[in-house]
């Protein structure tokens, strides 16, 4: 009998060791020889990839499963966190203010990790969230957890870190929560928040705009015509925003909808996101899909949920499309995208 067998590779983060089933070689007759590895490409179109935290790429069982789906060919691209929506940085910062607010941590070495997965083909996208940030809003002096993005202080320490991310070998910076926080209804009276906004993203592209490509994720409702109208409290404005940007991803989760017709239709809301979308601006969209369990129609699977947004990505011309699930629990998609892969 044949046995598989598994060639491992270390990657080493700054404070733990992962082991990752990179190569899998089998035990024949003849010499072993390994599978040929992924080809890789540089492009940032096209790209089809999921959201990882941390924690996710420290986890053996969640490495195991994106490695699957790239040995398959079904995703490229990996979104990893470098800040997250508690303030912390996942790597050792050097940025004076990171240390002095104990956001900068010892998670990842992603000098180290960077050109492994690179080498495995992937395309790899640093997730920077900028204005939720309840260690720099306790930091400032701010209750609610959030940094408005007119601060000084706030904008300083986030373009600070963007331009350290932006040594690091990544492909991709992608800002996440680069608004105000949602409430207060839809009135006038927001441009200020929309120029301290738009003010941000023209600072990085100015910053580090020639050294690697630029991305934000967007609230879904932003691609409605409406948003024109500068009247969402959030201070996104589809047109600003996208001026700064290679891509823009917004994040048209259906259970996030109110509309019912649109929680109710996974294939509805990517077409109609897209569609008004993409009549207001010529920067590639690159959506997020909704992969996690919430507020799926009665009679419908996850499964079948994830195969209508893929359906509506690709017959509404995105440009590719990340996948998000908080826990990185991404069975229900690699079963839609035929991977043979279970925890």
């Amino acid at each position: 009998m044949r046995r598989a067998r598994l060639v491992a590779v270390v990657l080493l983060a700054a404070s733990a060791v992962v082991v990752i089933p990179l190569v899998c070689l089998e035990r024949s007759a003849g010499p072993v020889q390994a599978k040929p590895a992924p080809v890789v490409t540089r492009t940032s179109h096209g790209r089809v990839g999921v959201y990882l935290t941390a924690y996710g790429v420290l986890n053996e069982k969640i490495l195991r499963g994106v490695l699957e789906a790239r040995r398959a060919g079904k995703i490229d691209t990996l979104v990893i966190n470098v800040k997250d929506n508690h303030g912390q940085i996942s790597y050792a910062s050097n940025v004076p203010l990171a240390k002095s607010i104990g956001a900068s941590s010892s998670l990842l070495d992603f000098r180290k990790l960077i050109p492994i997965l690179r080498a495995q083909g992937f395309y790899v996208i640093a997730r920077q969230v900028v204005f939720n940030d309840p260690l720099l809003a306790s930091h400032l002096g701010y209750s609610n957890g959030w940094v408005p993005a007119s601060d000084p202080t706030a904008v300083a320490y986030n373009l600070a870190i963007a331009e350290e991310v932006s040594t690091m070998g990544f492909d991709e910076l992608q800002f996440d929560y680069i608004r105000y926080a949602d409430g207060g209804g839809l009135s006038g009276g927001y441009e200020a928040r929309f120029a301290a906004v738009t003010s941000f993203l023209a600072k990085v592209e100015s910053l580090i705009g020639h050294r690697v490509v630029l991305s934000a994720d967007l609230f879904g409702r932003v691609m409605w015509d409406w948003n024109a109208k500068r009247t969402d409290p959030i201070g996104q404005s589809l047109e600003d925003m996208a001026a700064h940007l290679d891509y823009v991803s917004p994040m048209v989760y259906p259970s996030h909808y109110t509309e019912q017709k649109y929680k109710d239709g996974p294939y509805l809301v990517v077409k109609d996101a897209l569609t008004t979308g993409k009549r207001r601006t010529t920067t590639p969209i690159r959506p997020f899909l909704q992969a996690f369990h919430m507020a799926i129609p009665a009679g419908m699977t996850i499964d079948a949920y994830i195969a209508a947004e893929i359906r509506a990505a690709k017959e509404c011309g995105a440009d590719g499309y990340l996948f998000w699930e908080p826990s990185n629990d991404y069975r229900a998609l690699y079963r839609v995208l035929g991977v043979a892969y279970t925890y």
